[in-house]
């Protein structure tokens, strides 16, 4: 009997976390096709190879007249656009990708979490894009202008393009992170790590902070590194008033108070009138005690003083 006790309740814990289980894996499955439909698009139109080229255009815009990249290796002209296409078949479906993801966690979330978790979504997956557009269509014209510049006329420059994919790659991932310094501020702000006034306080810091993190992430040259650590700048002032903002707008419900609860618990319940300190005998209780008035001992009548008498005169 005991072990037919501890099979059910087995089975009675083992259901939800399958189910939990196939969920998670409908969503990865609905993610992948939607990155596999992606890809097959771009396969398409424009293709792998317009996908590079359009990717090695700031730099061709800036090396000599008839120079181009270069492949050292034999299988590089295919495995670098295939990577380049998966990797923008990714972009073009992380809104599908991150709505499975928050469709399968915003069932467990209170009302209050939810405020904070679709806007930090949302708001950062649009700020690593505009990071990553920011450094493709600003950032890397001025940067290959400026390593240009100081190429001797008797070198021709003619970059590999799997070392230029690494560096694209680098320098994408570098502004898109960089951008998402807004929602670290925030999240840090609304866990209670950190309050507004030690934000402000650690400005300074900061902004060594930011230039230190772009001189090692960019190219040794003063435009990357200006170009990273401004907006980094920039961009921690814009999370200190988002902090602000979603504190009060995610603020959980307050509870009232148990002391509060049991006064106002109390206030309902029926309460006599206090008695008197002399209560006045009823008529019943007249009856029984012989139809005498008692009273208290403070008025109780004493009895008159007697004389002294004189004594009898001879």
């Amino acid at each position: 009997m005991a072990a037919t006790d501890k099979d059910d309740e087995l089975a009675g814990t083992e259901q939800p976390f399958v189910s939990h289980l196939i969920e998670l894996r409908d969503r990865l499955m609905k993610a992948l096709i939607a990155v596999a439909v992606a890809g097959a698009v771009l396969a398409l139109w424009p293709g792998p190879g317009r996908l590079y080229d359009f990717l090695a255009a700031p730099l061709i815009a800036t090396l000599p007249q008839g120079a181009t990249l270069i492949a050292t290796s034999v299988i590089s002209p295919f495995l670098v656009p295939l990577k380049i296409l998966l990797m923008a078949a990714f972009l073009m479906a992380l809104p599908i990708v991150l709505y499975q993801v928050w469709a399968f966690v915003a069932p467990g979330l209170y009302t209050h979490e939810k405020r904070l978790v679709l806007p930090l979504v949302v708001s950062s997956t649009l700020l690593f894009f505009v990071g990553v557009a920011f450094c493709y269509y600003f950032v890397f014209g001025q940067v290959f202008k400026f390593i240009q510049s100081f190429a001797p006329k008797s070198i021709t420059a003619a970059p590999d393009i799997e070392a230029y994919l690494s560096f694209v790659l680098t320098m994408f991932l570098a502004f898109g992170l960089a951008f998402e310094v807004p929602i670290v501020v925030v999240v840090l702000a609304r866990l209670g790590l950190v309050t507004i006034e030690k934000l402000k306080g650690f400005r300074s810091y900061f902004i060594v902070l930011a230039f230190i993190i772009a001189a090692v992430v960019t190219p040794p040259d003063v435009v990357s590194q200006l170009a990273l650590a401004i907006p980094m700048c920039v961009l921690y002032e814009v999370g200190i008033v988002a902090a602000k903002f979603f504190i009060n707008y995610t603020k959980a419900p307050e509870e009232p108070a148990e002391g509060a609860a049991d006064q106002s618990a109390g206030e309902g319940a029926q309460t006599g009138p206090a008695p008197s300190a002399a209560a006045e005998p009823t008529p019943a209780a007249a009856e029984a005690t012989g139809g005498e008035e008692t009273r208290p001992a403070s008025d109780a009548q004493t009895p008159p003083a007697v004389a002294p008498t004189e004594p009898p005169r001879a």
